[in-house]
């Protein structure tokens, strides 16, 4: 009995760069420093961008061919992917580390030279700009190569040399890979993935805030470019000729990330998504001083989920004044937010805050009064438990405002958890489809279950001598049925600590101003 013939049916694109991940990631497994995806997602990156680098590189070499123009590499042979990663039996085992890691090395060609890492990390603009080389130079500016086994790494590059950067289909399809990616990766990361913001909540963010070409959008501390991705791919359909699409991919989307591995993260997805040189500056956005910041420096738009918890060194504190100094970074982020803003009504914001910023009295408390008085503020969306988990449980909000003017009616929407649900959590995230309610009353408010109103200038309180002492903007929903507390009493706990602590920092803020003072 003769046997039928088996089909081999084409792989799709999709189905082709899955499996070549999956192989990469099961390759990786074997290494005894790349088990998680903490150090695998790394080491799958910056392959990935220098495959990325080299392919767009002949691509333009070509173009400047045909040009008759005279084409400068950003990467000089022998360090071009093409010169010691292509070939499938090149440079291997220990030598490959000795290359990726020695301050100096034997080269794919034979030659002495700086390590990869070394060379890579010395690139250098001429000065004109901001440059490709100068990316490319704080990408592996304090990056490391996790991997010991150079025989598992030269694996790993054969299936990375599988991809072609050069091709739009390959490019799409792996960006859509590549968010996934980052949310393992978030997930792994536990308490160290701040860097990642549920995309639906980023979406959210775009979609009401619906950026327009000619405006520039900016995250000061955009963590894996999420909401630079979300504005570009928002922005795409506004880019119908030559000159619209030059301004969006060129002046159009900005970026601020102080941590390498998030930099080069921002960097890659960015590059998948299709914006061919992502601006994203390498370094602390506080780092300017307040006062110094102008009109040239501000932009329409600003997107961002700044890291909240944190404590500033005492050089980055001096950059604000005396009285609006704090330890929390959520609010040093948000008085870098109202500074960066163009003026008459041409700015507007949308940031993610922890709950402990709206209750938060003495400096948070000043704050939010220059908030209220010097800015619009006009929706808070109150998000449910869990919405950031598993990175944090820490309820979270997201504040809108422009530069129209003072605040009048502050709006509030307390998004509901689905019907039964308790918290969202790893396993059940939020989905963008829950915020259905929330995008139709946007553009149509009404006060109902879960929306309501207040007059904002009525939250400020001043003492008898004007000065502010609260603004509490955490308000309850005056329409919610008497609150049911589904949490375990852990969780109720751990609530009640969290914000003693708050209670804490501000009697601290207090006490080193009544000692000023003294």
């Amino acid at each position: 009995m003769s046997r039928e013939k088996k089909i081999n049916t084409p792989k799709t694109t999709a189905q082709r760069l899955d499996s070549l991940i999956k192989s990469a990631r099961n390759k990786m497994r074997k290494d005894r420093e790349l088990k998680t995806d903490l150090t695998r997602l790394p080491t799958l990156t910056w392959l990935m961008f220098l495959k990325f680098v080299d392919d767009m590189e002949r691509v333009h070499e070509d173009e400047a061919v045909l040009a008759d123009e005279p084409y400068q590499h950003l990467i000089d042979a022998p360090y071009r992917w093409r010169d010691w990663a292509a070939d499938p039996a090149g440079i291997t085992g220990p030598d490959l580390l000795s290359f990726i890691n020695g301050e100096q090395s034997v080269r794919a060609d034979g030659t002495q030279g700086p390590g990869l890492f070394a060379f890579l990390r010395g690139l250098r603009g001429n000065g004109a700009g901001r440059q490709r080389r100068d990316v490319v130079s704080a990408v592996f500016r304090d990056l490391r190569n996790y991997a010991t086994s150079g025989y598992v790494l030269r694996d790993v590059i054969n299936l990375i040399n599988g991809i072609h950067f050069d091709s739009t289909e390959d490019i799409q399809t792996l960006g859509r890979m590549y968010e996934t990616l980052l949310r393992e990766m978030r997930d792994a990361a536990g308490q160290n993935g701040e860097f990642y913001t549920p995309r639906p909540v980023v979406r959210l963010m775009v979609e009401v805030m619906d950026p327009k070409l000619g405006e520039v959008v900016l995250d000061p501390s955009c963590g894996t470019g999420g909401f630079l991705a979300a504005a570009f791919d928002h922005m795409k359909p506004q880019a119908s000729t030559v000159e619209r699409r030059e301004i969006l991919q060129r002046k159009t989307l900005r970026g601020g990330e102080d941590s390498s591995l998030p930099f080069l993260l921002a960097q890659m997805n960015l590059l998948l998504h299709g914006i061919e040189a992502p601006d994203i500056e390498f370094g602390n956005a506080l780092r300017f001083k307040l006062t110094e910041i102008g009109e040239r420096d501000r932009v329409e738009v600003i997107l961002t989920n700044p890291p909240f918890g944190g404590e500033e060194e005492a050089g980055i504190l001096a950059n604000f004044p005396d009285d609006r100094r704090t330890a929390e970074t959520a609010l040093l982020f948000l008085q870098l937010i109202m500074r960066r803003l163009k003026r008459g009504g041409l700015g507007r914001a949308g940031v993610v805050v922890p709950h402990g910023i709206l209750f938060g009295d003495g400096i948070a408390a000043r704050i939010k009064a220059d908030l209220l008085e010097q800015f619009n503020v006009h929706t808070v969306v109150r998000l449910p438990e869990g919405t950031f988990a598993p990175y944090t449980d820490i309820p979270t909000n997201i504040i809108f405002f422009d530069t129209s003017g003072p605040t009048s009616d502050i709006w509030y929407w307390e998004q509901p958890l689905p019907e039964g649900r308790r918290k969202y959590s790893k396993t059940q995230p939020l989905q963008y489809e829950e915020f259905a309610d929330c995008r139709a009353w946007w553009s149509d408010r009404k006060e109902g279950s879960q929306a309501w109103k207040v007059f904002g200038p009525d939250l400020i309180k001043r003492d008898e001598q004007g000065r502010v002492v609260t603004v509490d903007l955490d308000l309850r929903n005056p329409h919610a049925k008497a609150a049911i507390d589904h949490r375990l009493p852990a969780e109720i706990v751990d609530s009640a600590i969290a914000k003693e602590q708050q209670v804490l920092t501000v009697l601290d803020e207090i006490k080193a101003l009544v000692a000023e003072r003294a």
